[in-house]
């Protein structure tokens, strides 16, 4: 009988993880763009494809720049043209890059005048934060800057319990990524921590190209805006005993920028409009920003640096201004309204996962082979069952000996990761626990805080 059951199991387990994959796959190639000549196009268009640097070489402008990062984009953010990249659609962990999508997301959703009390879990998050009191209400627009200019997460965690809470927050940053065609995108925290919370590439990660339209796109609205571009702020806390005998009437301390090229900062760029740094040991340097000079735009972003970015950004940025006008874009920006783009970009990932089929273009192609999948499975289950039972029939089993069941070879125990789907967006196969019922995420394990020399710990 053992026999019977290894044989109709070696049977049935390639065709059940043949139907597995099929519907994945099918997901793959809906996010790609099929044009007129019948090419699969990434986002943006096909020179984007590279996962090296791509570059249309034009009379009177240098090469593009040597800098150590994994992945980087130089785009013109006026006319949208992409002047030159590096791996654009590669994805790599956001870091705290990951707080403009969060603010993009939420920024429309708040009123900016409303008053919210953290709970006890945003206050004792640790990694980066502005320091907040359970006692205490702060308004929706402190904790914006504290999100925006010193990268704060117990205010990231404080803003997504306002929008209803963790889930419904990753979520909506998952569907606005979608909107905008961030299809690079996956969030799974609101502040951008990976290995703390048990996250890794396979399920949050970003690209250069993504970062740039998020950045483009929240530039958009005067108050993202405002957040970036604001070096210092008078953050509210309880009064001090020496405030009370001041008689002063509200507490509170100054914060400061992290991004070190806005004007007056050690990395200062001229034109500088502001954006938004990251490091996690994982991640590495992340860092993506726009700078306006003598009429015109330049949005850079970069991914996977070894130092910290401001050095890397302002070469991007000098390259960026000296080619407009000159080279041939490699591709483009595209805008929320372009209805003919792809709703995923997965030409290239560097997550080895694929997408939950349920969560992309639901085409009846797609549809056709998620059911041709099933169907493929339920073959695979009643032929196992049928060899079992045939065995039986055939008096295979020794007299008196009663029939055994196994759980563990039933093909009932095959499944998918459920980390891609929205129901448990921040659950990772290397979570070492189960998710909290309320809703948050796992306390992280490490508590750096960040360095004021560019921010190498910036969490």
């Amino acid at each position: 009988m053992t026999r019977t059951r290894r044989a109709a199991a070696a049977l049935a387990l390639p065709l059940v993880a043949a139907s597995l994959t099929v519907a994945p796959c099918a997901a793959a190639r809906a996010g790609t763009h099929t044009g007129t000549h019948g090419r699969t196009d990434p986002i943006g268009g096909a020179q984007l494809a590279s996962r090296g640097v791509v570059l249309n070489p034009a009379a009177g402008v240098p090469g593009a720049p040597k800098i150590n990062a994994a992945s980087w984009v130089i785009a013109d953010m006026d006319t949208g043209d992409v002047l030159a990249a590096k791996d654009p659609h590669g994805q790599y962990l956001p870091a705290s890059t990951l707080k403009t999508l969060t603010a993009l997301t939420l920024v429309p959703k708040l009123d900016a005048n409303r008053l919210i009390r953290p709970s006890q879990h945003a206050c004792d998050v640790e990694g980066t934060k502005v320091g907040m009191t359970h006692s205490m209400q702060y308004k929706v627009s402190d904790l914006f800057y504290a999100l925006m200019m010193m990268s704060a997460n117990d205010s990231a965690v404080t803003l997504a319990e306002a929008n209803g809470g963790m889930k419904k927050t990753i979520a909506d940053m998952n569907t606005e990524a979608r909107r905008i065609h961030a299809g690079d995108t996956l969030a799974a925290s609101p502040n951008g921590l990976d290995v703390d919370y048990g996250l890794n590439v396979h399920t949050q990660h970003t690209s250069s190209y993504d970062l740039a339209l998020i950045l483009r796109e929240g530039l958009k609205n005067t108050d993202y805006r405002r957040y970036v571009e604001t070096i210092d702020h008078h953050f509210p806390a309880p009064l001090t005993k020496a405030e009370r005998k001041k008689h002063k009437k509200t507490g509170g301390y100054p914060i400061h920028t992290h991004n070190r090229m806005l004007p007056g900062q050690p990395s200062a760029y001229r034109g500088m409009i502001g954006g938004k740094n990251g490091y996690t040991i994982a991640a590495e340097q992340t860092f993506v920003a726009a700078a306006r000079r003598d009429g015109h735009t330049i949005l850079i972003s970069l991914m996977k640096a070894d130092i910290p970015p401001s050095k890397y950004a302002t070469q991007l940025l000098n390259w960026g201004f000296q080619a407009r006008g000159k080279v041939k874009p490699v591709g483009s920006l595209v805008s929320p309204g372009d209805d003919d783009q792809p709703k995923k970009t997965n030409t290239h990932s560097n997550t080895l996962l694929p997408p939950n089929p349920l969560t992309g273009d639901d085409s009846g192609a797609n549809w056709g082979l998620l059911a041709g999948g099933t169907a493929g499975a339920v073959l695979a289950v009643g032929v196992l069952f049928w060899m079992i039972r045939r065995r039986r029939g055939g008096g295979g089993d020794r007299p008196g000996t009663p029939a055994t069941s196994s759980a563990n070879g039933a093909p009932g125990s095959f499944g998918s990761d459920d980390s891609y789907g929205s129901s448990a967006p921040y659950r990772s196969p290397d979570s070492t626990g189960p998710i909290d019922p309320s809703g948050h995420l796992p306390s992280p394990r490490l508590d750096e805080h960040p360095s004021y020399d560019d921010q190498r710990h910036e969490r």
